[in-house]
């Protein structure tokens, strides 16, 4: 099934490219019929999932280089799965809501002052599209690699259609944003690559994650190996100090690729923090974790800060996920179930939230030619459901109850509390940024008199609301009953717990006779 799921996203590309010139159009409806399969297989997949069962599942393992003992080796836990299940219920979505905007990526729309400026095609249309499909593929085998190698592999793939699309179909500093991602996530990769090699050379002669986890470092090369793992994930996910390559990338990506970049791709670093620095390496993570639960707190209030000051709209987004991934860090590192299981619904949370946010960026920007806040002013008064969503996917943004980043965000704390009450009450803070960043924003955008060039703005089409509505469902139901989700990440969490020889600490109870 993992592979399956794999293959036809990547057959699909192929497929798209085969296209004659000019059939942009059946381009665009195969894209999306293939990413509708895709998710319709993942969500049966996911229905056939055991949470009490073995851990991983749906496992497939063959040869692939078998001089160095690489496998084709796939299989899927909940941490993984939930993951997937985001990777594909968002690419048609966003598929949907590229299905104009990737005309003007041609200059189709666009009078030839902002071709000149934003989009004079390198690519076509069609290529965008398979371009959207070959990432799926790597999305969902990064998540599903079992295999060391495997990971690494995609891993690294995954970086050639981001670039691209950036490089191709971005705004007018495309360029400098996209070698930009490409020098940091390289640099990161190669430095794992490291890592790997030499995690190889320690173990039984294969790169099976199941085999190399049962390895008994020695904890001076345990931690280096860390090292090499983590500031890979660190610059992936990304991390304060090695951030500042978001904000750009996402600010020059096409909205659809900042969905996918923000949403999806980044979790790859928090997924690897969870996965491989924590099980392959327990007592060197143990070692670590002040530093990182010290970069994270840094990041979580940094991040936030840096969102109140931004005058652009989609780097404004950028910041505040900068963020949220200390949240995930904080919780991951924690070392508590509870902070590892909200880290992990924080990332899939933190996936639907963002892409609510800026899809509805993106349409704003394609109806008012400006990225800019001051652009807007007094929206809900011509385009009230556009505001109504907007302002739905900004409080889960800043973690209002009853919305989905509510429990998540709630569970780090209360995770981080019991074992590091210092950086739990530090980033608690972090709340209170939240609600001024979001605030502010939707108050310059949405509320006030209505700026002349607004008042003409069209409210959402239901092409643009069918892309909108399931995020806005989904964050509202996870808000309200998110045990589905937990119940299928707990037992993986467990397993994490269990590896680095963790227990929650046992809470502590009042004296008979004193105040608790």
């Amino acid at each position: 099934m993992l592979t399956l799921l794999i293959a036809l996203p990547a057959l699909g590309a192929f497929g798209i490219t085969l296209l004659p010139r000019g059939r942009d159009e059946l381009a665009k409806q195969v894209a999306l019929g293939i990413s509708i399969v895709v998710a319709v297989l993942t969500i049966g997949m996911a229905l056939r999932f055991e949470p009490g069962g073995a851990r991983f599942q749906f496992t497939e393992s063959y040869w692939w280089i078998k001089q160095f003992g690489v496998h084709w080796a796939v299989g899927v836990d909940g941490v993984a799965l939930v993951l997937i299940a985001l990777s594909v219920i968002l690419m048609p979505l966003v598929i949907l809501a590229s299905w104009s905007e990737a005309d003007r990526f041609g200059g189709a729309e666009l009078p030839k002052a902002d071709l000149d400026k934003y989009a004079r095609p390198k690519r076509s249309v069609k290529t965008y599209f398979a371009l959207l499909l070959s990432l799926e593929a790597m999305m969902i085998g990064v998540f599903a690699a079992t295999d060391v190698f495997l990971f690494y592999v995609f891993f690294e793939a995954m970086l050639i259609p981001m670039y691209f699309i950036i490089g191709s179909f971005g705004g007018p500093q495309r360029s400098y944003a996209a070698v930009k991602f490409l020098l940091y996530s390289l640099f990161g990769g190669l430095i794992m690559l490291v890592a790997v090699i030499a995690l190889y050379s320690q173990g039984p002669g294969t790169f099976l994650f199941a085999e190399l986890s049962k390895l008994n470092l020695d904890p001076t090369t345990a931690k280096w190996l860390f090292l090499g793992f983590f500031i890979a994930f660190a610059i992936k996910a990304p991390l304060v100090p090695f951030h500042t390559w978001l904000p750009d990338a996402a600010g020059q990506a096409p909205t659809g690729a900042a969905v996918l970049l923000v949403g999806v791709l980044d979790k790859v670093g928090t997924y690897g923090m969870l996965r491989f620095c924590l099980e392959l390496f327990p007592s060197a993570a143990k070692w670590f974790t002040p530093v990182v639960i010290t970069l994270a707190v840094i990041g979580i209030i940094y991040g936030a800060v840096l969102a109140i000051g931004q005058v652009d709209l989609k780097r404004l987004v950028a910041y505040t996920s900068i963020s949220h991934f200390g949240f995930i860090a904080l919780g991951i590192f924690a070392m508590t179930s509870q902070g590892q299981s909200g880290a992990t619904l924080y990332m899939v949370n933190h996936g639907f939230s963002t892409a609510a946010l800026f899809l509805i960026v993106g349409f704003l920007i394609v109806r008012r030619g400006s990225a800019r806040i001051d652009a807007f002013g007094g929206v809900q008064k011509v385009a009230p459901v556009l505001a109504g969503t907007f302002l739905i996917a900004g409080l889960s943004g800043l973690a209002l109850p009853g919305l989905s980043s509510f429990v998540s965000e709630f569970l780090v704390l209360v995770g981080t509390f019991t074992r590091y009450r210092v950086p739990a009450v530090i980033a608690a803070v972090g709340i209170v940024l939240a609600a001024v960043y979001i605030l502010w924003m939707y108050q310059r955008t949405m509320n006030g008199p209505t700026a002349e060039p607004v008042k003409g703005m069209k409210d959402l089409s239901h092409r643009e609301l069918a892309a909108l509505a399931p995020i806005i469902a989904i964050i509202v139901a996870l808000g309200f009953y998110p045990k589905p989700v937990l119940d299928v990440i707990n037992p993986s969490v467990q397993h994490t717990m269990s590896r680095v020889q963790m227990k929650d600490p046992a809470p502590t109870v009042a004296e008979k006779g004193t105040r608790p």
